[in-house]
Parts: structure tokens; C-alpha cells; sequence
């Protein structure tokens, strides 16, 4: 058990949320859930990428906001266009690799070799990278590597 692991706050769709995130990830658990006063689950415990989560159907009383978001690191543009596409389903696109998925939770989709070209070592092709992506929805690492290089 984790020391430190991440409550998920839903109104009703606690079971459905974890169903659709174990799904949307290939190494994914779904673990307990807990029996509410009404026998629906209270809480479903799941586990995606070997980080627990706990998703708790609190009620209509809070809701997600981008204070929050969860990150995915993405080793390749394949796998960035294959989260960004299944977690975006009845969600929303934002900007510079941000989206909301359909229960309104914020996601980070971010490529491997991302950081290098926003932290480069030559400061112009850091900015022109930074200029590239701000304008970008999901993120196009060739295209971000291309704006760093000037082509």
C-alpha cells in the first residue's frame, strides 16, 4: 500500500470513472470498492500505472477544477495521441497538452524530450519552442523539437 495515494471526488460515478480509467490504461487494477448506506459504492479503489487512487461518490457538493490535474509522461507521440484521444472522449481540450476528461478531472499529456526543448541550453530556441507550444492543444513533440531548432 502507498504511503500517499490520491482520493477522486465524484457525484454517483465513482465505479464508472474507475472502470473507464483502468480501461484507458494498459497497466491498470481495479481493486475494493465499499458498500454505501444506499448499497451503490461509496468508494472504488483502482490502481493505474502502479499509483493508487481512490474514487469516493461524495455527492454534487465539489467538483475537479485545473488546480489539480494528473500528469502522464508518454515515452513516444504514439502514445501521447493514443491518451490524449481515449481520455478526451465527452472531455474537453485546453491548451498546451491539457484536456478534461468527461467526469471534468484535468489531464497533462506530455512527451518524452519535452522538458529538453523548453530547457534547452540555447535560450532562443527554448523561447521560439515555448512560443510553438503555447499555441498548441495536445502536444507535437517533432514539431516542438523543429521550433527549438529554428526549421
Amino acid at each position: 500500500m502507498q504511503k500517499i495515494s490520491t482520493c477522486l471526488w465524484f457525484d454517483g460515478q465513482a465505479a464508472e470513472a474507475a472502470e473507464f480509467y483502468t480501461s484507458t490504461f494498459d497497466n491498470a487494477v481495479m481493486g475494493q470498492s465499499m458498500p454505501g448506506p444506499d448499497g451503490q459504492p461509496l468508494t472504488v479503489e483502482f490502481e493505474l500505472e502502479g499509483r493508487q487512487f481512490m474514487a469516493l461518490n461524495g455527492g454534487p457538493a465539489f467538483t475537479f477544477n485545473e488546480a489539480v490535474s494528473l500528469v502522464i509522461n508518454c515515452d513516444s507521440q504514439e502514445e501521447v495521441d493514443r491518451y490524449w484521444e481515449a481520455l478526451l472522449v465527452g472531455g474537453e481540450e485546453s491548451m498546451c497538452g491539457w484536456l478534461k476528461d468527461k467526469y471534468g478531472l484535468s489531464w497533462q499529456v506530455i512527451p518524452k524530450g519535452f522538458t529538453d526543448v523548453l530547457t534547452g541550453p540555447d535560450p532562443e530556441g527554448a523561447r521560439r519552442a515555448m512560443e510553438a507550444m503555447m499555441k498548441m492543444r495536445k502536444l507535437d513533440i517533432a514539431a516542438l523539437r523543429k521550433a527549438y531548432d529554428g526549421d
